[in-house]
């Protein structure tokens, strides 16, 4: 059995504020987002919308890949969105 890891962004219902995230298990750590635990930031800024993520063989590639991406600007990260999700839609029942 391998595992996977994930680099995840989350927005709030108006795409305001996005937060970026590595897990193991994006369902779950999607779903504390949408009921708001887990995190601080999640329940202060509402980030409650699943609208981007990167699969990752390793957590060593997962943990460097959210680095980059949280060092980025808001554009680049607005930009990769954009890219895999235009509308910016809810991925998480799709998960």
């Amino acid at each position: 059995m391998t595992n996977q890891f994930y680099v995840y962004n989350m927005t709030n219902r108006n795409n305001t504020t996005l937060y970026t995230g590595m897990t193991n298990d994006l369902r779950k750590r999607a779903f504390e987002h949408r009921n708001l635990f887990g995190s601080q930031f999640a329940t202060k800024y509402k980030t409650v919308k699943l609208v981007y993520f990167e699969v990752f063989a390793d957590a060593w590639n997962a943990i460097r890949r959210e680095k980059q991406i949280k060092a980025g600007s808001r554009q680049k990260k607005v930009d990769l969105i954009d890219k895999m999700n235009p509308r910016w839609r809810d991925l998480y029942d799709q998960l």
